[in-house]
């Protein structure tokens, strides 16, 4: 049994009070186990030091529609403005963790280009002990190091927001509400209100 992560984009209103203008559950959200790691910081099984905006617990001003009980739990915001200026491709670690690994695939030249970040599949992870010439995890591979194999290049990378919940990615639907919202009430009153239910 997992945990979802539950929220609601807010308002301020004229009055000063915040209004719920969509819910995650509208975006189709849910089972985000690694966008709240690397967002929030409540636990996914990433093994990350620093998240993007911190778990800070419910607004001083939390409207009534928030929840806060036994079930709804471990709150977390972040407004627009905060938002709008994030370091996506900020690490989140001091150095490579757990068994992910980088995959890059060739592009239009020909050249790699990054992919995805995926759990090291068996047979990259028998390839590598070839390569390396012993048996490591990808976080003890050498720097620059790197796996050739079935026309991908992989490669241990260091954990960033943009590879989990990337802003153009399955988040980007409440990023957008967000970035519209605060084109009319403003950046600073517009914020995503997170908790663990």
């Amino acid at each position: 049994m997992g945990t979802d992560i539950e929220g609601v984009i807010e308002a301020r209103a004229a009055g000063g009070g915040w209004e719920d203008k969509a819910w995650l559950c509208d975006f189709g959200l849910w089972r985000e186990s690694y966008a709240r790691e690397v967002l929030f910081g409540y636990g996914g099984g990433l093994g990350t030091v620093r998240e993007l905006f911190g778990l800070r617990g419910l607004p001083a001003d939390a409207a009534d529609h928030i929840p806060d009980d036994d079930i709804n739990h471990t709150h977390s915001y972040v407004t627009w403005a905060e938002v709008a200026v994030a370091d996506w491709d900020a690490p989140l670690c001091d150095g490579p963790v757990g068994p992910w690994v980088g995959e890059w695939r060739p592009g239009p030249d020909g050249e790699p280009v990054f992919h995805d970040i995926v759990w090291i599949p068996d047979e990259v992870d028998r390839a590598a002990d070839e390569v390396f010439g012993e048996e490591l995890c990808p976080w003890e591979w050498p720097e620059g190091g790197e796996v050739a194999l079935n026309g991908s290049v992989y490669r241990r990378v260091v954990i960033t927001a943009r590879m989990f919940a990337p802003p153009d990615g399955r988040w980007a639907p409440v990023w957008d509400t967000m970035r519209t919202l605060a084109a009319e009430y403003g950046d600073d009153n517009v914020r995503l209100v997170v908790w663990i239910g």
